[in-house]
């Protein structure tokens, strides 16, 4: 259940989703009270342009075909579409938030975020420390980024910012090298949590996608079970790109969850529609702004409310 504070950061942060989706759909309808194949053509553009992708709109209008009956009013369709998007984004049982999930007994629970340059990594690590943080967690931030000297200060900062223990390598050093040391460290300093930023990488890119298999291995030797989490980072802003993204990470980099980023930068958000329905994983958390408690555990029901409207 998300507090009150959640629930106004998805209405505000879907507030362009909103105005994209509900608002062109309510036009279709102008105080009609039947559906015909017009408006179903009209429905369908509009889903398929807002991201939502050709297989979860033909589902809906093909759902809304068998459903809708009578007279009509923009509240019925505005409640059936509320319900319908809830109940494809909940399809998996929602998990548990990193935050709650006790350590193992052998040490800190591990963490590794992927996903491809731009998409909010490096960020999505300092709002993560900091919600590990808020929840009595300690927790360590790991710059496994040896490439971007850049990527490693801006780590640096949000560590500052959350509270975090911060641990970074020499730029051009080996990655699995930083994370062996880190988490050697971490198992000394009896943290909770160790968050690792990894570089940005292509899904196409395979000397990357292996030295990520590296790291990974390097982490299980290190600490029993290692990684216990592997969370890949999507902007919502790409729209379908994003999906794309995510098929191929998911197949190759073992992920457990998907994070969303700059929802409320986009009108794009029914992107999350097939990205929750298709890929079999829960969506833990989504990104509603840029201030440190903008990174909010996902909701279904509020964010079919936040991009439908109540």
């Amino acid at each position: 259940m998300s507090t009150e504070k959640e629930q106004q950061l998805y209405q505000q942060g879907l507030e362009k989703t909103r105005g994209s989706l509900w608002g062109r759909i309510k036009s279709v309808f102008g105080g009609k009270t039947s559906i015909g194949e017009e408006e179903f053509e009209q429905l369908e553009e509009i889903f398929i342009t807002g991201d939502v992708g050709m297989q979860y709109t033909m589902k809906l209008v093909e759902d809304l075909r068998r459903s809708v009956t009578g007279d009509l009013s923009d509240i019925q369709i505005r409640s059936y579409l509320r319900g319908w998007i809830e109940g494809v984004v909940k399809a998996k049982p929602p998990a548990m938030a990193p935050e709650s999930i006790p350590s193992p007994d052998s040490g800190p629970r591990v963490t590794i975020i992927v996903g491809v340059n731009g998409t909010g990594k490096t960020t999505t690590v300092g709002k993560l420390a900091y919600k590990y943080i808020q929840a009595g967690r300690s927790t360590m931030v790991v710059a496994a980024d040896t490439y971007r000297a850049a990527a490693v200060k801006q780590l640096q900062i949000w560590s500052e910012r959350s509270g975090a223990l911060f641990v970074g390598g020499q730029e051009g050093g080996d990655p699995a090298a930083v994370v062996h040391d880190s988490l050697t460290s971490a198992l000394k300093t009896g943290v909770s949590n160790v968050l690792i930023d990894t570089a940005g990488r292509l899904h196409t890119k395979e000397p990357l996608m292996r030295e990520l298999e590296k790291i990974r291995n390097v982490a299980g030797k290190i600490i029993e079970s290692a990684p216990h989490e592997v969370l890949l980072v999507l902007d919502a802003t790409t729209g379908q790109n994003a999906l794309v993204q995510a098929r191929e990470f998911v197949q190759a980099a073992g992920v457990t969850g998907v994070v969303i980023t700059k929802m409320d930068g986009s009108a794009r958000g029914g992107i999350l529609i097939p990205i929750a329905g298709e890929l079999g994983l829960p969506v833990l958390y989504v990104g509603l702004g840029e201030g440190l408690e903008d990174l909010v555990e996902f909701d279904p029901a509020e964010y079919a409310k936040g991009i439908i409207g109540e």
